[in-house]
């Protein structure tokens, strides 16, 4: 298959699957099998997350901007008492907060991730366990809603889920939303806080995939890297718009459906020595 074809087809997936709560490490780790060989991985992986990161900073750059201008403003008249901050300034610190347990997570487990816990069979098991446990949190009472009523306690308990989701086939938004729903959050809040707090981790994984690249010294083709990335860019805020304005009025079970029938699939044709 042609490079370029393949780019924009992990592109799609990479859209679809990162922002809906369904697992794209999980379903990248299962696309070789259907799309075979091909350009460097990293090339691809780079290009994803650059697309992925970009959608969300396009889609969300006001609040981006109102988020570090209060943050500025609060540091300058205050310091370091965030009590003292303005709420869209302590939502900025919330989302450093929640952002430490991934990065720790992952200086301590990637590797140990990327040689033992990307079997098909547990990538499928992953699917399934955390798509029923998707489905238990959305059943929780909506107790509270907006962001601003996101608490540091909050934000450290979904940035502990978020680093749950290094596990091929968990999700990165599904554990946090999971996370948050479990927390009292409305649909809409959860994801929107999940889509915030997604920032700092995906740029985090493109610098890391990068930084291994150079390091290797592998080649990374700015072509094959920009038609993953403008695919994934450009369908990725799609799929957020489309998210936020379903879950407003419909709940998270299509989801749960997808995640544990596409997870029993997995491990049947991973048993029967198909994947």
């Amino acid at each position: 298959m042609h490079d370029y074809v393949r780019a924009i087809i992990l592109g799609v997936i990479q859209a679809l699957a990162e922002f809906l709560p369904i697992s794209s490490s999980g379903h990248l780790v299962l696309a070789p099998s259907l799309l075979g060989g091909g350009a460097s991985s990293l090339t691809f992986d780079v290009g994803l997350h650059v697309g992925t990161l970009s959608a969300t900073v396009i889609y969300f750059w006001r609040e981006f901007w109102d988020i570090t201008t209060a943050a500025v403003r609060a540091i300058a008249r205050h310091g370091a008492a965030i009590s003292r901050w303005d709420v869209r300034a302590r939502l900025g610190a919330w989302i450093i907060l929640g952002t430490i347990p991934a990065v720790i997570t992952g200086a301590l487990l990637d590797a140990f991730i990327e040689e033992h816990v990307r079997q098909p069979w547990l990538v499928g098991a992953f699917l399934l366990g955390f798509g029923l446990l998707l489905g238990l949190a959305d059943r929780a009472a909506s107790r509270r809603s907006g962001e601003e009523n996101v608490g540091a306690k909050d934000a450290l308990l979904i940035g502990a889920a978020q680093a749950i989701a290094l596990l091929p086939g968990v999700s990165r938004a599904g554990i946090t939303i999971t996370a948050a729903r479990f927390l009292g959050f409305d649909r809409v809040t959860a994801t929107r806080f999940s889509f915030l707090l997604s920032v700092p981790a995906i740029a985090g994984a493109a610098v890391l995939t990068l930084t291994k690249a150079v390091v290797h010294h592998e080649p990374l083709d700015i072509g094959v890297l920009l038609a993953g990335a403008i695919t994934s860019a450009v369908l990725g805020a799609i799929v957020i718009h489309f998210l936020l304005r379903y879950l407003s009025t419909h709940s998270l079970r299509p989801f749960v459906v997808y995640r544990v029938v596409l997870g029993l699939l997995v491990i049947a044709l991973s048993l029967s020595g198909r994947i």
